[in-house]
């Protein structure tokens, strides 16, 4: 008798991206990508080490689901299992959550299994700090460590979610695009669960009788996806029907390759519309379709400074006037202290 259906279906989609590590690790002519790069890839023994993959866990049905899979998966594929939790340091006895959280993983045979610490900042309000500051310290372990990849338990809800808040921003195409299954430098960031529900990740972990932690900030109406999570979706569910969850991750993949063929286009036309010093020519954008323009301008203001999280659509579209509304008006201010202004038919962006 095989697997629950639902600790089979955690594990197929692991399975995959194991796959697709093992594979991207491969040069063409079968030399592992560490060797490439000028990395030994030999252990103690002079035969080729195995890759690692760490999981990052925080002890939720998800990430606790997504831990039990790797933990299965990789050893049959010839890969290491590790993990790592970050304790955020926003609540009372988290540090005690954290320990509890590695005795977890190193009870599902994962090694290394650490915990690590963060202290949170302010910029961007809280959910984005944590945010970065989480992604920071996973950055930290993994290079430490030598990690090929870093598994994240988003799922299909996670991805409808911030499709929903893309939205909600108006912040264009891009936000509805939602998680990437690959991001971060060279691919280090994996998201195995973006087609798995919650409900079965949640399952996984019932019937394979895991511990798991609900983060009560997840039930705290104070932070956004909260209520979009608990009020926002069902309501949507009930006016619409069942399904919505699903149209909307359908709706993330789909923008996701519209956009990507957008940003191709923007970095190919870029080089055409600045002058001899690299300065942008108004003339010349104002000759660009409007998408592959505010492209252009959006990854201007991030090389000059702009820090990508504070810099919004209505941003761009204040830069992009300068260019097709133009009556003479000031510079521009910018997240990140940076100023764009219309100089005699160009385009200056830069820090102030």
């Amino acid at each position: 008798m095989g697997p629950h259906p639902a600790v089979a279906a955690i594990r197929l989609a692991v399975r995959r991206v194991l796959h697709d590590i093992l594979t991207e690790l491969n040069t063409p002519a079968g030399v592992p990508a560490a060797t490439a790069a000028g990395r030994t890839p030999e252990g103690a023994s002079g035969l080729p080490a195995s890759p690692l993959v760490l999981v990052a866990c925080s002890g939720g049905a998800d990430s606790m689901a997504l831990a039990s899979a790797l933990a299965f998966e990789a050893p049959r594929l010839g890969i290491r299992a590790g993990g790592v939790t970050v304790d955020h340091g926003l609540q009372n006895g988290s540090d005690l959550r954290a320990e509890e959280v590695v005795l977890r993983l190193r009870e599902l045979g994962l090694d290394p299994a650490e915990a690590t610490s963060v202290t949170v900042g302010r910029e961007g309000g809280p959910e984005a700090a944590a945010r970065d500051a989480r992604y920071a310290a996973l950055d930290e372990a993994a290079a430490r460590h030598g990690a090929a990849a870093v598994l994240l338990g988003h799922t299909r809800d996670d991805q409808a979610e911030t499709v929903l808040l893309g939205l909600a921003r108006g912040s264009g195409i891009r936000s509805l695009s939602g998680m990437a299954a690959v991001s971060g430098a060279g691919g280090r960031y994996r998201r195995p669960f973006l087609q798995v529900d919650r409900q079965t990740a949640r399952k996984a972990c019932m019937v394979q009788s895991l511990p798991v932690w609900d983060d009560p900030h997840n039930a705290d109406p104070a932070y956004t996806r909260s209520r979009l999570r608990h009020e926002g979706l069902p309501a949507l569910e009930k006016a619409l029907g069942k399904g919505v969850v699903e149209a909307l991750a359908r709706t993330a993949q789909l923008s996701r390759d519209d956009a990507d063929a957008l940003d191709t286009w923007a970095r190919q036309a870029e080089a055409g519309v600045r002058d001899a010093t690299g300065v942008l020519e108004c003339a010349k954008l104002y000759a660009l379709p409007p998408a592959v323009r505010r492209r252009i301008l959006r990854r201007a203001a991030l090389a000059a400074g702009a820090p990508g999280g504070a810099l919004f659509a209505r941003h761009i579209e204040e830069v992009d006037r300068l260019i097709t509304g133009w009556r003479g008006q000031g510079p521009i201010n910018l997240p990140g202290k940076v100023v764009a202004r219309r100089q005699g038919g160009r385009l200056v962006i830069r820090q102030g």
